[in-house]
């Protein structure tokens, strides 16, 4: 049995910044890379927090008239999920879903150039029949590349949108820039300190100058130009 289109808005996730009391139902986005906290349906998107249409079926229109791309590629689907690091792009005005000071999404105005790219996170690694790597994005990309011994879990990737080419690869180790993305330090930049492994099954952690946080909340960025969102909203 299918997941619903729907979901209650008292149910739906704090990370999304929509009020919760003014109707019953919200758009739930279709299955996709992303999980459910950490993406929301185009149609929300263009209508609820752009404020590019006012109604769903303005934004129908919009999609069937191919004016809506994801990652550089058209958009057909109203519900289709626009999550962390992904290029919104609607006619000449580009956006980058980020993260605020307080966990919630939001889609950054940015450049033409910047909306050019994006940095994925690889999650872990699937080696293929023939003997090729194939690295596991946190958006649901799978790339294939020729040395896996280069690539480790927890780096990340910055790629051509949409041809999807590496241009640059972002190596977890100390120093590098960060971006968190849980924890009390959400939507904060900082530069890793140490990373400490733990030989158990307690997750690894990350320190920083001033605090520490688990693996899983730290993205590391490099020196690409990324938007903070430093005001709570």
């Amino acid at each position: 049995m299918g997941s619903s289109s729907h979901l209650k808005r008292l149910a739906m996730p704090r990370s999304w910044p929509l009020p919760r009391k003014t109707t019953i139902w919200v758009t739930r986005p279709s299955p996709g890379g992303h999980s459910l906290e950490r993406c929301m349906p185009v149609n929300l998107i263009v209508r609820d927090v752009l404020g590019r249409a006012q109604s769903a079926r303005e934004v129908r229109f919009i999609v069937h008239n191919e004016l809506i791309k994801v990652d550089g590629r058209v958009c057909k689907d109203t519900r289709r999920g626009v999550g962390l690091m992904d290029v919104l792009s609607l006619g000449d005005e580009h956006f980058r879903c980020m993260l605020d000071a307080n966990g919630r999404l939001r889609y950054v105005k940015i450049s033409a150039e910047e909306a050019q790219w994006k940095i994925a996170r690889i999650e872990g690694k699937t080696t293929l029949k023939g003997g090729k790597t194939q690295l596991n994005l946190h958006d649901g990309r799978n790339m294939i590349v020729d040395d896996a011994t280069t690539y480790s879990t927890g780096d990340s990737v910055k790629i051509s949108l949409p041809d999807q080419e590496i241009l640059e690869h972002i190596a977890f180790v100390e120093g590098v820039r960060c971006y968190l993305i849980g924890g009390t330090h959400v939507g904060e930049m900082a530069s890793m300190k140490e990373r400490i492994v733990k030989r158990s099954s307690m997750p690894n952690e990350v320190a920083f100058d001033e605090f520490g946080t688990t693996e899983v909340n730290v993205f590391a960025v490099g020196d690409a130009s990324i938007p903070v969102m430093e005001v709570k909203a």
